[in-house]
C-alpha cells in the first residue's frame, strides 16, 4: 500500500475505521467520509464527529495522511466534491472501499416506506454514488481496486431484514456489472460478504431474537458454522487489504466471504 490512496465511506467507526487503519498500517493515505447524522428510521445512533476525529487520529498516529469530511453517500454532488478534494490534496486515488451502510430489524409488515427508502438509498444507491464519484480518478490513475461491502445478507435471504437483504443483493449486481465495464481500464471490482461483525451497528440492532421466537424454525438461518456469533472488523479488513493490493491483481468480480461458514449452512 505504500504510496497509494484509499477512499473509504462510513469511515468514522466500525468496519470503515478498521479498513482505514489497516490500509494505513501498510502505507496507504486515506480519504475518509461519514454522514455523522442520525436517521429517524434507524434505532441506534450513527457515528459522531468525535468518532471521525478518532479515525483521523489513528491514521495520523501511523504516520499517514488523511483527508476526512462529513459527507452523506446519498448526496452525489457532496460525495464527488469530497473525492475531488481528497485527490487534489493527496495526489491520486488507487482504492475505493464502498462501505457505508445501515440496518434495521423488523417483520415484513413493519417495514415502513421511510425504512425502505433510507436503507436502499444508503446501502445501494450510496454504493453506486461512491463508485461513480471515484471511477474517473481511478481511470486517470491507470487503474485501481474497488471493494464493495455486502453481507451474508447479500447471499442468503435472511428473514426480518428485507430492506437490508434487498440492498446487499443489489450491491452484488452493481459490482458484477462494473467489473465488466471497468476491466478495460484495469479497474477491479470485488465484493466482501461478512457475517455479523462486532461493531456499534451490530450492538445497536436488537429486536431479532423476539422475532425468531415467534418462528423458531428460522433461527438456524442466522447461525455460523464456526463456533462464533460475530467476528472482529479487523478480519474483514484483512480481506479488503488483499483485494486492494497487487496480490489480487487478477481478481475481479469475486464474492469474498468472511462469514465463519454462514453461507454454506
Amino acid at each position: 500500500m505504500e504510496g497509494k490512496v484509499a477512499f473509504i465511506t462510513g469511515a468514522a467507526r466500525g468496519q470503515g475505521r478498521s479498513h482505514a487503519v489497516r490500509l494505513s498500517e501498510e502505507g496507504a493515505d486515506i480519504i475518509a467520509v461519514d454522514a455523522l447524522e442520525d436517521y429517524p428510521s434507524v434505532p441506534y445512533p450513527m457515528a459522531s464527529s468525535d468518532d471521525l476525529a478518532e479515525t483521523v487520529a489513528l491514521v495520523e498516529a501511523l504516520g499517514r495522511r488523511i483527508v476526512a469530511s462529513r459527507v452523506d453517500v446519498r448526496e452525489p454532488e457532496s460525495l464527488g466534491a469530497a473525492v475531488d478534494e481528497g485527490v487534489a490534496r493527496l495526489g491520486r486515488l488507487d482504492i475505493v472501499s464502498a462501505n457505508a451502510g445501515i440496518c434495521t430489524v423488523q417483520a415484513w409488515d413493519e417495514v415502513s416506506p421511510e425504512i425502505w427508502k433510507d436503507t436502499l438509498d444508503t446501502n445501494l444507491t450510496g454504493v453506486w454514488n461512491t463508485m461513480v464519484s471515484a471511477v474517473p480518478h481511478l481511470i486517470a490513475n491507470g487503474g485501481g481496486s474497488i471493494i464493495a461491502t455486502s453481507s451474508v445478507a447479500g447471499i442468503k435471504g435472511l428473514p426480518f431484514l428485507a430492506p437490508y437483504v434487498a440492498s446487499k443483493h443489489g450491491v452484488v449486481g452493481i459490482a458484477r456489472s462494473l467489473a465488466h465495464e471497468l476491466a478495460r481500464h484495469r479497474i477491479r471490482v470485488n465484493i466482501v460478504h461478512p457475517t455479523g461483525v462486532i461493531t456499534p451497528m451490530l450492538a445497536g440492532l436488537g429486536g431479532l431474537q423476539p422475532l425468531i421466537d415467534l418462528d423458531p424454525d428460522l433461527g438456524g438461518i442466522f447461525d455460523n458454522s464456526l463456533p462464533v456469533t460475530a467476528i472482529p472488523a479487523r478480519d474483514v479488513s484483512e480481506a479488503v487489504l488483499f483485494l486492494a493490493s497487487d496480490d489480487s491483481r487478477y481478481v475481479t468480480g469475486l464474492e469474498f466471504t468472511i462469514d465463519a461458514g454462514a453461507t454454506i449452512r
